[in-house]
């Protein structure tokens, strides 16, 4: 399988996280829940994110993606964009 397949499935999330996230944003004015919601997807996006290129990274250097972790929000969160 190549690496595009390989990852699918995180892609296939991040899209539906993505579609998601647009959703709300086309509401305009969002409602409390809504906020929360979006913060969350934030959070998650950068997640799934840093999943692929761990994976990427690990493939790279000849070994192997699925070693790669989901890490937690209070580590993807303090990396510099």
């Amino acid at each position: 399988m190549n690496e595009q397949g390989e990852d699918q499935p995180v892609l296939d999330y991040i899209q539906r996280l993505v579609s998601e996230e647009h959703r709300l944003y086309a509401q305009g004015s969002l409602n409390k829940s809504d906020r929360e919601r979006m913060t969350k997807l934030q959070v998650e996006l950068d997640q799934c994110w840093d999943l692929l290129r761990q994976r990427r990274a690990l493939r790279e250097t000849g070994q192997n993606p699925d070693e790669a972790a989901v890490r937690p929000p209070d580590v993807v969160e303090k990396y510099e964009q």
